[in-house]
């Protein structure tokens, strides 16, 4: 099967036939990262730029690091450096950027639907690395390929995710590709972090941790968005912790060999315990290896590396 999209724009748009593609094309990329020289020349020529206009570690660097080791040019900009802090828009400033004819803008915004915005304005492809409240299709993609990495199959598993789910785009992206793999999807948070109607997205709503993670074969937890806040939603972070952060007694409700995952940056004593964060169960770290070679997937999908291979 061919898969040649213009852009990745949401986990919304795609089949399960499009997620297991774009999974299958990652595991062959992952083994790059594990040479004595990491690079391919895949798509030498080619310029990605990385626009990001709000903070970003591992999203930022894992693209910019895929760009590279698929031999591409990548230039970083940020925010605070372009001409937006002088009043330019959106849509001027990536306009005047594909004037200098870039083949991808990979782009984080706080505006939700920003990426799909531009999308409609510019020739040239377009990834999500996360807009506002609405999705980041490549955090769930690194998401679905470390559980199947560690299960073997996603079907039929029980994920639960917990925390601030109101103000996450990773919960959204992860709801709709857990769901579309044949997994069965919890989520739990206070209730002033729980969104009306969110079980519409295809899971099950809980105002108890211990009731999502019961049995559970994958947690994931969130991370307290307070950036996003406009209203101080718990009493204190230290009373969140007491009944939503995960530690060993309330990981034994979870299956035996159930792992834990967290998209970071981790809130230690807060989301998780750090028992927990260095513990035996836990695959952040898988989940940021894995995330390089995802977004060498993307990069090389929305370049037209498949549909380069059969010319």
């Amino acid at each position: 099967m061919a898969f040649n999209p213009k852009h990745i724009l949401g986990i919304k748009d795609l089949s399960a036939e499009d997620i297991n593609f774009i999974l299958d094309t990652a595991a062959g990329f992952k083994e790059i990262n594990t040479r004595e020289i990491k690079k391919v020349p895949t798509l030498r020529g080619k310029t990605i730029i990385n626009l990001f206009f709000e903070a970003s570690t591992r999203t930022r660097t894992s693209f910019e690091i895929a760009g590279k080791r698929l031999s591409a040019d990548t230039v970083n900009i940020s925010a605070s450096g372009s001409s937006v802090v002088k009043g330019e828009t959106l849509e001027d400033t990536a306009k005047n950027i594909e004037a200098m004819h870039p083949d991808i803008i990979v782009m984080r915004h706080s505006a939700s639907g920003a990426c799909d915005y531009l999308a409609e304005r510019l020739d040239c492809s377009v990834v999500n690395a996360g807009d506002g409240m609405h999705e980041h299709p490549s955090q769930a993609l690194l998401d679905a390929f470390t559980i199947r990495e560690h299960k073997g199959s996603i079907a039929g598993l029980t994920v639960a995710i917990v925390g601030d789910i109101t103000h996450s785009r990773v919960v959204r992206s992860n709801i709709y590709c857990l769901n579309k793999l044949g997994a069965k999807v919890r989520i739990a948070g206070p209730a002033t972090m729980l969104p009306p109607g969110i079980e519409r997205l295809g899971c099950t709503v809980h105002t108890r941790l211990e009731d999502a993670i019961r049995d559970a074969n994958v947690v994931m937890m969130l991370r307290i968005q307070r950036e996003r806040m406009g209203a101080t939603l718990i009493p204190t972070v230290r009373e969140y912790a007491r009944y939503y952060g995960l530690n060993g007694n309330k990981l034994e409700l979870a299956k035996s060999d159930a792992i834990v995952m967290h998209p970071g940056p981790i809130n230690r004593g807060v989301e998780l315990s750090t028992a927990i964060a260095d513990g035996p169960q836990n695959v952040i770290l898988d989940q940021v290896e894995n995330g390089v070679a995802v977004r060498m997937a993307l990069l090389y999908l929305v370049a037209g590396g498949e549909k380069l291979k059969t010319e």
